[in-house]
């Protein structure tokens, strides 16, 4: 059986939902301290996937996922991108997300890839809880077989901002790497840009949280006429999940 590691901890408060969801997926998961995997990242060897759950890691000091991103850095960013670079796969959600980008592994994961975007605060200055409609390019291994979804979004810093000085190269970069967009403008990202795939697709960054739809109760109008038409069709977050499965 497929093995995911989902970290906890230090402020990360979506660890236990997302390693259920990942269960109802197919994988095994093992929760995981970020102090017990920063001792021991050799344990990634024995994972396919690493989910760097939501939540608000170490406060969000500094700016969201920061604090984070540089322990990660400083006991084991060179294993985790070996990691990658083998084919493991990094799901990263909200905090994960910004996680990921303050590591410089999205929207590419090479070592020594320039970063090319960070995630800021939205542009209406207030965090945003509430379920969206994003599109989806269903060319992108996570998002097989789907063309528009919903799901919720929990974020403060969720805008996706190019780099300073950022060449039409780059913006066409990055827009080629975003394989989810909002259908309306929510906070202000960059060509409504909702996640980030690095170049070999085995690392996704995404806003809203998959692991929060994966029973139609979940969705607020679970009990509409439409809702329950579409009810045939699996939750659009246990898709996303059931996808990475099929990547193992």
């Amino acid at each position: 059986m497929s093995t995911a590691i989902v970290l906890s901890g230090d402020g990360i408060n979506c660890s236990n939902e997302t390693a259920f969801a990942l269960e109802q997926a197919g994988f095994k998961t093992v929760i995981s301290h970020t102090s017990d995997l920063l001792a021991e990242p050799k344990q990634l060897s024995n994972a396919q996937l690493l989910a760097l759950p939501g939540g608000f890691s170490f406060g969000d000091e500094i700016a969201s996922g920061k604090v984070l991103a540089v322990k990660i850095r400083h006991k084991m960013l060179a294993i985790l991108q070996e990691y990658i670079e083998k084919g493991g796969l990094v799901l990263g959600i909200c905090n994960g997300f910004q996680t990921l980008v303050q590591l410089g592994l999205l929207p590419h994961s090479e070592e020594g890839s320039e970063p090319l975007v960070s995630l800021t605060h939205n542009s209406g200055g207030r965090f945003i809880n509430r379920w969206v409609e994003m599109e989806c390019d269903s060319s992108n291994p996570f998002f097989k077989g789907l063309e528009k979804i919903t799901l919720p979004i929990r974020h403060g810093e969720g805008r996706i901002q190019l780099k300073a000085g950022a060449t039409e190269a780059d913006r066409a970069n990055v827009k080629e790497r975003g394989p989810l967009t909002y259908c309306d403008d929510v906070n202000g990202s960059f060509e409504k840009i909702a996640a980030l795939s690095n170049v070999k697709g085995n690392v996704l960054g995404l806003m809203p949280h998959p692991e929060a739809f994966i029973r139609h109760s979940q969705h607020p109008n679970s009990n509409s006429l439409n809702q329950k038409q579409e009810q045939k069709k699996l939750p659009d977050g246990l898709v996303i999940l059931k996808n990475a499965y099929s990547l193992i």
